[in-house]
């Protein structure tokens, strides 16, 4: 059975469940596939219940059964190769693609396209979920991620990602104007207890940053570089809410825009800097803006000199 034994280190609310903390701060897996794969966890060395309450501090042990999690199927996907060896393999990210399998998405993800590309490279593969992946865009979040062909390659990049070694760069078209042509966010941000789907600035939770930089503005919107220096879920999007100008086509944190209403999530990771296994030193991949940023920033353009 897979097990799993930490520390919480995160300042969590008071009364937070075990299977919640799992969830939420871990993500593992949600609630419901808790009791799915049976967990079972001790804190402390206590055998305890899914509903015992955790705090800041704990040591806890958690084991569970894989048996029920689905067999994830290789698929030929087109895969936009921005650098690839025989340790790692960079890709651009095409918007609307999911990264890991989950419920009801557990065909056309990121994570078959990179299980078949392992399978014809014959690289050392598991049969996981989220073969080789370190991290995660969300689905209509475009642009640059790396993924590792091997344990060893993985274990290398997670710990920079842990370490927050690791430079990501995104770019977001957001409503209205910046007050600030830079500056910096910092605050806590937990699961919205309103809507599960989202996130929230919070007295609790985990501690976020971000850093942004003013590109261009127009006016009725503004091109801004974002810089995280954490990696919490829905980040970016609930600090450009928090400020005001929550970006242009996020559904789920902003409204429909009404000089774009067809808009799509405009958020594109657009760089990412790390160093590459076996010593090949620090690289900094990029991914070129999308036609989708291309055609807004043009009509924008032509709006502002009026010539539409």
């Amino acid at each position: 059975m897979p097990a799993l034994r930490c520390s919480i280190d995160d300042a969590i609310p008071e009364g937070m469940r075990l299977d919640r903390y799992v969830a939420e701060y871990l993500r593992l897996f949600s609630r419901s596939q808790s009791k799915v794969r049976k967990l079972e966890g001790k804190v402390n060395n206590k055998k305890v219940k899914l509903s015992f309450p955790v705090r800041q501090g704990d040591d806890l042990e958690l084991v569970w059964n894989d048996v029920e999690t689905p067999e994830l199927i290789p698929e030929k996907g087109s895969l936009d190769i921005v650098y690839e060896d025989d340790q790692v393999v960079v890709i651009n990210k095409g918007q609307n693609i999911v990264v890991h399998p989950g419920a009801g998405n557990y065909r056309g993800t990121l994570a078959n396209f990179l299980y078949f590309r392992q399978l014809e490279k014959g690289a050392s593969v598991t049969n996981s979920l989220r073969p080789g992946i370190v991290h995660r865009l969300d689905k209509d979040t475009s642009g640059v991620i790396i993924a590792a062909w091997n344990d060893t390659a993985h274990a290398f990049l997670s710990e920079q990602f842990k370490a927050r070694t690791v430079k990501k760069t995104y770019v977001a078209l957001v409503n209205g104007i910046l007050k600030n042509e830079t500056g910096r966010i910092e605050t806590h941000i937990a699961r919205d207890p309103g809507n599960r789907m989202k996130f929230a600035v919070s007295e609790k939770g985990k501690t976020a940053v971000t850093l942004f930089r003013v590109i261009k503005t127009w006016q009725t919107h503004t091109l801004v570089m974002l810089r995280p220096r954490t990696g919490r879920t829905h980040q970016l999007r609930v600090h450009m809410k928090y400020l005001g100008h929550p970006i242009t086509g996020d559904m789920l944190y902003g409204i429909k825009d009404t000089l774009f209403p067809q808009a799509t999530l405009m958020l594109h990771a657009r760089t990412l800097e790390l160093t590459l296994p076996e010593n090949r030193g620090r690289r900094k991949f990029s991914a070129p803006l999308p036609e989708r940023f291309s055609d807004l920033i043009r009509k924008l353009d032509r709006i502002e000199s009026g010539r539409l």
